[in-house]
């Protein structure tokens, strides 16, 4: 028996702000996924890093990953779906990028569906810190100079620094681009005073990424409920049927909200899944 379609987002939402779940959320997300409910997470991550915070659940559903560019089987580990820019646009954004001394990490698949990070020397101090919140992570190769060979499928550029430096180069990129390319520009969860500007297919969103999920399975958007906090969840609350918000979101997250629980501190995400499954409502 299906006891409901639940999505979540990761950081921010589901997990605490040292980026892990709690004990009692792993035990309830485990028990809603064991009892039959639906239950998957949309992320900014790739596979490599959320695997890496919340493998003590069993995840059987597809992954939104990429903010919505990638649908990904966790137990098959294999690329289900998604959208990803072609390399000419990659190489051009990469051209708009160094014409103001910015290089970002270049996130793809290869041939065989693996995820790649490539990019040049890392010296900036938000590149670092992303690096090494994520030790010996195969994906990523230093390069002499970053360009986008024809045999990779470019999923997101990121680019990490403060606002001023990277505003401008969303606004070249615009000029430049225009709807050719989705952006995304955030505050960091995790790195002081910094931002992602991040690059990728027109339709690799959080909204799109719910339309997938939802057709691979089997529902509609209207039977799914999302849990969000940032801006980059306005997608999913645009297309779900119901939207919930942790009290930490983001104003326009909490505007849209039909339902604010409580923080990610506080469990909010598992806490409302338990009710319902206490109340046997999907």
């Amino acid at each position: 028996m299906n006891k409901g379609y639940y999505l979540t987002d990761l950081d921010g939402t589901l997990l605490q702000s040292n980026a892990t779940p709690s004990e009692y959320t792993v035990r309830v997300m485990s028990r809603a996924i064991t009892e039959g409910a639906v239950v998957s997470y949309a992320t900014a991550r790739s596979y490599q890093s959320s695997n890496a915070v919340v493998s003590q659940i069993p995840w059987s559903h597809p992954l939104v990953l990429y903010n919505g560019a990638l649908l990904f089987d966790p137990v098959e580990k294999c690329v289900l779906d998604g959208f990803w820019l072609d390399p000419k646009t990659t190489n051009t954004l990469l051209l708009i990028g160094k014409s103001i001394g910015l290089v970002p990490l270049l996130f793809a698949l290869d041939h065989e569906d693996k995820e790649r990070v490539l990019h040049e020397k890392l010296g900036r101090t938000g590149d670092l810190q992303f690096a090494a919140s994520r030790p010996n992570d195969p994906r990523f190769s230093e390069v002499e100079e970053l360009a986008c060979p024809d045999t990779l499928r470019p999923l997101i550029l990121t680019y990490i620094g403060l606002f001023d430096e990277l505003a401008p180069l969303k606004e070249k990129v615009i000029a430049a681009l225009g709807s050719k390319v989705h952006i995304h520009f955030m505050k960091d969860n995790y790195i002081d005073n910094h931002y992602f500007l991040e690059f990728s297919h027109p339709q690799a969103n959080k909204q799109n990424g719910l339309l997938l999920w939802a057709k691979h399975v089997g529902c509609s958007s209207a039977d799914v409920t999302v849990f969000g906090d940032n801006l980059n969840d306005v997608g999913m609350f645009l297309a779900a049927g119901r939207k919930v918000a942790v009290a930490n979101a983001h104003p326009e997250i909490l505007d849209m909200a039909d339902e604010i629980v409580q923080s990610n501190e506080e469990d909010g995400v598992a806490a409302f899944i338990e009710a319902r499954m206490k109340a046997n409502k999907p």
